[in-house]
């Protein structure tokens, strides 16, 4: 790529972003910030946005990224599993076995119980 190109290519990209706000301004629903609401349709919000959380937010969270991981580790082992054999197996179902123990005792422990 020659210098004329990563200019136009540069001119291309502020061009589509200036563009992009430009539709914005035009399609925005309130003169000032303070007139669009866009949270709960319109609805002002009922508490403050930095407020604090419940703490059963924090475990149920905690349970999520456990899953989470799960998905992220199992995807790249389905590919290689044919290949690495019986190993790869293993090593799987210690990992979902980890996992495993950890919602056992969340839900021991009452962090899927929501009331």
């Amino acid at each position: 790529m020659n210098v004329g190109n990563a200019f136009l290519l540069g001119v291309l990209v502020v061009a589509v972003i200036a563009g992009l706000y430009g539709v914005a301004f035009l399609v925005r629903l309130g003169r000032t910030l303070g007139d669009a609401r866009p949270f709960l349709s319109g609805h002002g919000p009922a508490e403050h946005a930095v407020s604090r959380y419940h703490v059963r937010w924090y475990t149920l969270t905690m349970i999520f990224l456990a899953f989470d991981m799960e998905m992220v580790f199992m995807y790249p082992w389905t590919l290689v599993v044919a290949e690495e054999g019986m190993t790869a197996v293993v090593e799987m179902f210690l990992f979902l076995g980890i996992l495993f123990a950890g919602v056992t005792y969340a839900w021991r422990e009452g962090a899927l119980r929501w009331t």
